[in-house]
């Protein structure tokens, strides 16, 4: 590769929030011009780290983080900071640039066009569903027309028609693309390569191909690895043996012992630094709450069409074991919907007393960010028992290190897992998932939809997932866009 094709390069870059585990250790790439890569690594392994790097948000504790001179960089971050929840569309556009232009609004009409949005300008940013925050998040970076353009996770709360036209975008844009995203499918279409990022030993490796071939070379290779090594430890037994057979006797057989230490010392040399695999989270179980009558009662529900709401009339009542499944367009209402059942301010959308609910937010809103994340475990229990909150957090990957971190500091993904952990010491009667897959290593998936598919209790799932939707059986769906008349 040409020095001159280089946009970015990491030299021998160490960073660590906690010194004693960096998530970098003396890390080496490059990433050439107009590269559209994948950025791949473990929940936690630091490839938002990766970015805030690049952006110059965080600095190396050593090494060198290097640019092509007058590159410019965007970020399309994953959530909504909240601070910009209350301004409007054009308040918020107007951050992108030092000194707003004056044609602010022609630019931001023709970016929204880009990814397939209508928004009146003077609307607040909060009053947009988590789809189309997700399309602002996107908007915003591709406005300043950047180099170097960072997705970190661009399909979370995307609608079918909204990937594909976020795809199309990209397999077109002309310039550098770094994505962190776990939606294979997605990646396929215009990565041409990964970055890995391995959490055990801090370096990043880069490889070719798309993301699926990726990840298979990855298992291949760790399985080659394992395979190598064991047949060295057999070896190095083998020899280690017959030393101490040979070392007691005299003569040639000493010197036999001798040439075997040499053969020892260097199948030892040789032994592989296996790649440690992304671990995947234990099958696990979400206890139900006992519970006999109606668990939610729907009577009527506000169906949002070109950013008005309209009220529909229904008559809908969910018991424990029901499993309901509300489809929709991003921007129709699901999430509003979900919103408005667990504050219990509208009367038409009844949640029975004594109900204890699980609710997971897409922005994890619902969580304390203040809070340790074992504060935030041991807050839901009933019986706050250090063993049994131990155990459960374990069955997330959560190890005695996340657990002393504030839950602000975790990452997306962490906080995703934590909150499963924390249904599971919670026992609710209703859970309540709005986009459960974001975040969330693709690993992960199948044994979610398995604990979620048996389920005991009443459930009511928002999802674009389609083949993490097909793996839960729903017997109910309310499909939102046939109430719009």
């Amino acid at each position: 590769m040409a020095q001159n094709n280089v946009i970015v390069r990491f030299e021998n870059v160490t960073f660590g929030y906690n010194s004693d585990t960096p998530n970098l250790k003396e890390a080496n790439f490059s990433v050439r011009e107009d590269a559209k890569l994948t950025l791949m690594g473990q929940n936690g392994a630091g490839k938002s780290t990766i970015f805030k790097l690049i952006t110059g948000e965080l600095k190396p504790d050593r090494g060198e983080v290097h640019f092509k001179q007058g590159s410019t960089i965007a970020t399309a971050k994953q959530v909504m900071a909240r601070e910009h929840l209350t301004e409007s569309v054009r308040e918020y556009f107007a951050h992108a640039f030092e000194e707003a232009p004056r044609n602010l609004d022609k630019r931001i009409a023709d970016v929204l066009e880009v990814v397939n949005l209508s928004a009146p300008l003077d609307k607040p940013v909060g009053d947009f569903s988590g789809g189309q925050q997700a399309r602002l998040l996107l908007a915003y970076a591709l406005i300043q027309q950047p180099d170097i353009l960072l997705l970190d996770e661009p399909t979370n709360n995307l609608d079918r028609d909204g990937i594909d036209h976020l795809t199309m975008f990209l397999i077109m844009y002309p310039k550098t693309v770094l994505v962190i995203s776990h939606d294979a499918d997605f990646l396929n279409s215009f990565t041409e390569g990964v970055l890995h990022l391995d959490i055990f030993t801090g370096k990043v490796d880069k490889y070719e191909g798309n993301y699926t071939d990726v990840v298979e070379e990855i298992s291949a290779r760790v399985e080659r690895d394992r395979a190598k090594n064991a047949q060295l430890l057999k070896t190095i037994q083998d020899r280690k043996d017959k030393v101490n057979f040979f070392a007691h006797k005299g003569g040639k057989m000493r010197k036999l012992a001798s040439k075997l230490r040499d053969e020892i010392a260097d199948a030892e040399e040789n032994m592989v630094g296996v790649k440690q695999d992304d671990k995947t989270i234990s099958n696990f179980n979400i206890p139900a709450q006992p519970f006999k009558d109606a668990v939610v009662t729907i009577k009527s529900v506000k169906v949002i069409e070109n950013h008005e709401a309209k009220k529909a009339e229904m008559e809908l009542i969910l018991r424990k074991t029901n499993h309901l499944l509300i489809s929709g367009p991003n921007g129709i209402g699901k999430s509003t919907l979900l919103r408005a059942l667990a504050e219990g301010k509208d009367p038409d959308l009844k949640i029975a007393d004594d109900i204890k609910v699980g609710y997971y937010k897409q922005d994890f809103s619902g969580l304390d960010f203040g809070q340790t994340a074992y504060a935030s475990l041991e807050s839901v229990m009933d019986v706050p028992d250090n063993e049994t909150l131990r155990r459960a957090a374990a069955q997330f990957l959560l190890k005695s290190d996340e657990l002393a971190t504030p839950v602000g500091a975790l990452s997306e993904g962490q906080k995703g897992l934590l909150c499963f952990a924390r249904f599971v010491l919670q026992e609710p009667g209703l859970l309540i998932f709005d986009e459960p897959t974001n975040h969330i290593n693709f690993r992960h998936l199948p044994v979610i939809a398995k604990a979620l598919n048996d389920y005991k209790g009443c459930m009511i799932v928002v999802s674009h997932a389609e083949d993490f939707v097909k793996q839960i059986n729903f017997d109910q769906t309310l499909d939102l866009s046939t109430l719009i008349k």
